[in-house]
């Protein structure tokens, strides 16, 4: 079967967005917006007869870092070998956009981790995906939390930059003041300790990022966040390799309903996995 393989125009990224809707993936409400702002450059279709049956982000974080995610092939169309040639053209995009050596991200479902692995990925951790049911009422909420607003976005971006592999600091500000979104730090001793986002999704919240520098810190802005969850689903994605992360979700009762492999292909980014309680997205990193 004939196929082109192309750079998306915006119209056909909020199609992709949508199919993740379909499939189950829950995206936030301004994602598309947002992500499109990233990295415009960013996502790739794959048409069929003048059709587009599939895509992919292809992020260029920053010359060493790139992340891979989004990638959908519509169901009719599956079985027919367009979703590997849709994958090794993003690959090979994306590689063409970094600097040699650089390293890229993604989150794969389980059964597509061997087929990662021959395109030269590897598993690094487990991200675990955990719903938290919050109550509709709002009690008095713990005087050490603050909006994110109130804080300096250096102190914010400073501790962002040790759990982000390099500086992104434009995704950050815009991601952190997108509208309807919930975001607060814990700060002590003036100095900022935790930090993290809460957006709406098409179903309840996600929170993401969640970084704190000890576990005691994250619990207290994750209890923050359930007092705003107005009796919606809460959802995280936290990282195995942080065992204080999936002891803070287990400690609140949370009920794990998704899994995958974080993966690279390159050296493994150098973070102080131990802040990371949640990370930002499986779809951009």
């Amino acid at each position: 079967m004939d196929a082109i393989i192309r750079q998306m125009s915006q119209s056909e990224q909020q199609q992709l967005i949508q199919w993740a809707a379909l499939e189950g993936w829950n995206p936030g409400i301004h994602d598309a917006e947002l992500f499109w702002n990233l990295d415009p450059a960013g996502f790739m279709a794959i048409e069929v007869a003048d059709k587009l049956v599939g895509g992919g982000a292809v992020i260029r974080h920053n010359s060493m870092f790139g992340f891979m995610g989004l990638f959908i092939v519509e169901k009719q169309f599956r079985g027919q070998k367009l979703g590997s040639q849709l994958w090794e053209a993003r690959k090979e995009t994306l590689q063409s956009r970094l600097e040699s050596g650089a390293t890229i991200g993604l989150d794969g479902v389980d059964e597509m981790v061997p087929f990662y692995e021959r395109g030269g990925f590897r598993q690094f951790t487990r991200h675990r995906r955990f719903e938290f049911t919050s109550t509709d009422t709002a009690p008095d909420l713990d005087p050490g939390l603050t909006q994110l607003s109130n804080i300096d976005f250096q102190d914010i971006e400073d501790m962002d930059a040790v759990c982000f592999p390099g500086s992104r600091r434009d995704f950050l500000k815009s991601w952190i003041e997108q509208d309807d979104a919930i975001g607060l730090g814990l700060v002590e001793k003036d100095r900022l300790r935790g930090y993290g986002l809460m957006r709406p999704c098409l179903s309840g919240w996600k929170v993401g990022p969640l970084i704190a520098d000890e576990i005691e810190t994250a619990n207290r802005l994750w209890t923050g966040f359930s007092k705003h969850g107005q009796g919606k689903s809460i959802f995280i994605d936290s990282p195995d390799n942080n065992p204080s992360a999936i002891h803070l979700c287990k400690s609140f009762s949370m009920t794990e309903v998704f899994g995958c492999q974080r993966m690279y292909c390159g050296q493994p980014p150098e973070l102080d996995h131990s802040r990371i309680f949640g990370i930002t997205t499986l779809e951009v990193g």
